[in-house]
């Protein structure tokens, strides 16, 4: 049975390790699909940080943008996260935030339509101040849109609250 869940919440709230103790519990063998790139060597401890807390029954898939490239069907998947995938079109698509939007919209229509349980962790980048440079904003508006779709087509929606999830929907 097709399900949505998104875990949102702020830098270190504890989305991704909630989010992976879930797909756990609904699943001895997950998906985790990493959407990020490798922007530089702190970056890339990051990722090897992540790696290293999942255990040999995860399937891990590497995609940056396409996700529906993957036949998942039945399966639990956790995509980490909502907001690299988003930089990866903000980027490609030269900023562009309308175009970054509708190509997000499309591709997460495509790949939720599948019969899977889909677990979205994402960030909430527009809780704090407004960014002083006009990429940043932008990027923080497309969020905030990407965020609001997601949350409208998933069926749960908790936030991560310093290191507690509290159920939004």
């Amino acid at each position: 049975m097709k399900q949505i869940i998104l875990i949102t919440g702020g830098s270190r709230s504890g989305k991704s390790s909630y989010a992976e103790k879930l797909a756990l519990s609904l699943s001895a063998a997950p998906v985790y699909m990493a959407t990020s790139r490798i922007w530089d060597d702190e970056f890339r401890r990051r990722v090897v940080r992540h790696q290293s807390r999942r255990g040999k029954e995860w399937t891990t898939i590497e995609e940056e943008k396409q996700l529906s490239r993957h036949q998942l069907e039945g399966r639990v998947v956790l995509i980490d996260c909502v907001t690299l995938w988003s930089t990866n079109f903000f980027f490609d698509s030269d900023s562009d935030i309308d175009e970054s939007l509708d190509a997000i919209k499309a591709e997460f229509d495509k790949f939720t339509a599948q019969d899977a349980t889909f677990i979205f962790v994402t960030n909430e980048i527009g809780m704090g101040g407004v960014a002083e440079n006009e990429v940043q904003r932008k990027f923080t508006d497309l969020q905030g849109w990407v965020n609001q779709y997601i949350a409208q087509k998933a069926g749960q929606v908790v936030l991560m609250v310093s290191g507690i999830p509290v159920k939004i929907k």
